[in-house]
């Protein structure tokens, strides 16, 4: 199977890419990244020298780099997105164009060249906060911020191009991941590398958010099934299975380092915060799916790479970095 794999240079995308290299070695991977802020090629510097992996700089709202990129392909997987909900409440105008404008111009490329297969990579934040329960995949779509909204859009679109022009799309929802490479803007990385540095750790409101947490490595094995095995005009949850509160989270990085709890900041809550996310992922494990890493060696993993990886994230943690979070974390010395 040949496949495109757009954002592939950033956090799940490098590692889905790797995952597939390893297990699929005779496949032919394209991996098609804008190279923004969080895309970085240090995450895949073991496998770049591999015969049938190569990398092409393009972004996905560029019709013809998408064009060219995808001649000849079976399968494109979009990872290509902007992610990160703080700075979408700040600049939101970039999610619109790349989340749901660049999904336009990905399916417009499936419908004109006839490729067999297209993963929209979503997330559970589609869906909004939930008191008890869980989402389904039928649940409706009460996305809460610009970046979820984004996301959301563009999941209607490609549900749009499987009615309307019978398209083999599917779509997976994940929920919150974790592990090596995740750019240290969201809530494990940044804690990891800023106890390290015995930096404050800012937490909002009273920390009691709950998210279901997931290893990469697990995410990218429940793509790889649902690539293979997956049923067109379909969505998928991908749960981990885990709910901890945003507290639990900090504490179990700073116990594993051996740090302070007074390191600890407790922030204003950020605008439209989603109180508790919870995916149903029944209909993946009907497909055969099983978790392979227990949640407590996991963190306790990511916790060591991190703490045994300081030459990547020390560069990753730039003066563009600290600029953007002195803005959005105003009361937090960086």
């Amino acid at each position: 199977m040949k496949l495109l794999i757009t954002g592939g240079a950033g956090f799940i995308g490098s590692n889905f890419i790797r995952h597939m290299i390893h297990k699929y070695p005779d496949y032919p991977i394209t991996n098609l990244d804008k190279l923004t802020y969080a895309g970085n090629l240090d995450n895949l510097k073991d496998i770049e020298g591999h015969s049938n992996y190569r990398f092409l700089r393009g972004d996905i709202c560029d019709v013809k780099a998408v064009s060219d990129a995808a001649e000849g392909v079976d399968a494109i997987i979009n990872f290509a997105a902007e992610t990160h909900v703080d700075r979408s409440i700040l600049e939101p105008g970039s999610f619109i164009q790349t989340d749901i404008y660049g999904t336009y111009v990905l399916l417009e490329a499936v419908k004109a060249q006839g490729i067999k297969r297209y993963l929209q990579i979503s997330t559970d934040e589609v869906y909004g906060s939930i008191e008890g329960g869980s989402f389904t995949e039928e649940s409706p779509l009460t996305p809460s911020s610009p970046y979820s909204a984004s996301k959301a859009g563009a999941d209607m679109l490609v549900h749009s191009y499987w009615k309307t022009f019978h398209l083999p799309v599917i779509i997976t929802r994940s929920s919150n991941n974790f592990g090596p490479y995740q750019y240290p803007e969201k809530l494990i990385p940044l804690f990891i590398t800023n106890a390290l540095e015995d930096k404050p750790l800012p937490l909002y409101g009273d920390g009691l958010n709950v998210r279901d947490w997931i290893y990469v490595s697990d995410n990218c094995a429940a793509i790889d099934l649902v690539l293979h095995q997956g049923r067109d005009g379909e969505v998928y949850n991908i749960g981990g299975g885990t709910e901890r509160t945003n507290i639990e989270i900090t504490e179990i990085i700073l116990r594993e380092l051996g740090k302070p709890g007074d390191l600890i900041r407790y922030i204003k809550d950020r605008p439209g915060h989603d109180r508790r996310y919870s995916i149903d992922s029944s209909k993946l494990k009907s497909l055969g799916f099983k978790h392979q890493y227990g949640f407590e060696d996991a963190i306790r993993n990511t916790v060591r790479w991190y703490s045994a990886n300081e030459w990547w994230w020390k560069k990753v943690k730039s003066e563009d970095f600290k600029r953007f979070y002195k803005k959005a974390y105003g009361e937090i010395e960086w």
